[in-house]
């Protein structure tokens, strides 16, 4: 009789893909509701007379929502199973997106956008403690890339299509969209998703309180550190999208379309990190991964400061950017796997956790590239050498490389 380690590796070839597609679908949800609406920034911006700063606080307000929603629904998929509270929370977000389609101002836009965020944040937490709830070692490695992989399309997907949903329709009708998408992701669920974390797992592990699960991850060196380093990347990232419609656009004379199709090329970068870096960490850890790629995005931050600065042009811009982004997308997978590899029966709570740090410090850091003045690509680069090198310290002091254990293959 063939016994498995985890309760995935006993799963066929097309159940893997089955999961692969609807999980992945899950966890786009989140960027589709960031990305799809960045091309209408300046369009929104002009229907409801407001100004730069206050709209892009509307993606804000969405990390916001994502951070709190997360904190909420991992502990709660702990506590009752993943199902429910996927179903709940994806429900909150259809109605936000049609609230949000219908808001005269753009004060209730940024409250729906928090509910929105808030909603969507299950897809992301969800998908990634079932798949931790299946896999361990390398084969969680190579599960959540694959689910990269398709959420990883989102930004490729959305900008474009934002950008050609504006040629047919005003910025609102694209929320009507995120609320169809919502809708088709709660019948996925509803259909092809069983419960991965049933009573008798949840009781067996032992962990039954909330406080038994935070103190867990709060304790462990590792976790703290590579969730640090995860926000200071995702914070890195998130300040170059809350950023680069206005610059590209209004700086750089770019069309919405012209826009959506350079995003596109630059999440591609995002991609190609997440894909290679799950074939590289068959022979390298992935926190020695991390620092690599960690240098590199520090070198192409402030490589973008210094030839802003020299007035080099757009593709003294375009270039380290096109690195920065490419590098982070090394570094997601790498630091989902470290957080959770020891964590299994916290999974959710740790996931959201995870999550929550990410969406949070990018909230709250990405309006610093405006808070100053006009957005330009120095403060743009600025924002995100920062956040780099506070990465790379809590790489090397918390996280300590030399001391993460080597994955199970």
């Amino acid at each position: 009789m063939t016994t498995f380690s985890h309760p995935g590796d006993a799963l066929s070839r097309r159940e893997r893909l089955v999961y692969v597609f609807v999980l992945g679908a899950l966890t786009a949800l989140g960027p589709f509701s960031i990305d799809l609406y960045l091309p209408s920034l300046p369009s929104v911006q002009s229907d409801l007379a407001t100004t730069t700063a206050a709209v892009q606080f509307t993606l804000s307000a969405t990390t916001i929502g994502f951070a709190i929603g997360q904190l909420l629904v991992g502990p709660w998929s702990d506590r009752v199973g993943r199902r429910m509270p996927l179903i709940i929370a994806t429900s909150v977000h259809v109605l936000a997106s049609i609230a949000i389609a219908l808001s005269p101002n753009v004060e209730l836009l940024i409250v729906f956008r928090v509910l929105q965020g808030a909603g969507a944040a299950a897809g992301g937490v969800v998908a990634v403690a079932t798949v931790r709830d299946l896999f361990g070692g390398y084969p969680l490695v190579r599960m959540l890339s694959r689910l990269s992989l398709i959420s990883g399309l989102a930004p490729v997907i959305a900008p474009l299509a934002g950008s050609a949903l504006l040629l047919i329709m005003p910025w609102r009708g694209i929320f009507f969209i995120l609320a169809a998408y919502g809708l088709i992701i709660l019948a996925m669920s509803y259909i092809l998703i069983v419960e991965t974390h049933p009573l008798e797992r949840r009781i067996s592990m032992g962990r039954s309180s909330t406080g038994d699960r935070y103190r867990a991850l709060l304790t462990d060196r590792t976790f703290i550190g590579i969730a640090i380093y995860g926000g200071m990347a995702f914070s890195g990232l998130f300040a170059y999208l809350s950023s680069s419609s206005f610059l590209f656009q209004d700086q750089f004379g770019f069309s919405s379309q012209q826009y959506g199709l350079l995003f596109a090329i630059n999440s591609a970068g995002i991609i190609i990190g997440v894909q290679s870096s799950s074939r590289i960490a068959k022979h390298i850890g992935p926190q020695w991964i991390l620092a690599v790629t960690s240098a590199v995005l520090l070198l192409s931050a402030v490589s973008i400061v210094v030839l802003a600065s020299m007035h080099v042009g757009i593709w003294g811009i375009l270039i380290p950017l096109w690195f920065f982004i490419c590098a982070c997308g090394f570094g997601f997978p790498c630091v989902q796997v470290i957080a959770l590899a020891h964590h299994g029966a916290e999974a959710g709570t740790a996931a959201s956790l995870l999550g929550a740090v990410n969406f949070g410090l990018a909230g709250l850091i990405s309006p610093l590239v405006s808070v100053f003045g006009a957005v330009s690509a120095a403060s743009m680069g600025a924002t995100m050498a920062w956040t780099a090198l506070i990465a790379i310290l809590s790489l090397w002091i918390l996280v300590r490389p030399r001391s993460v254990p080597a994955l199970v293959h």
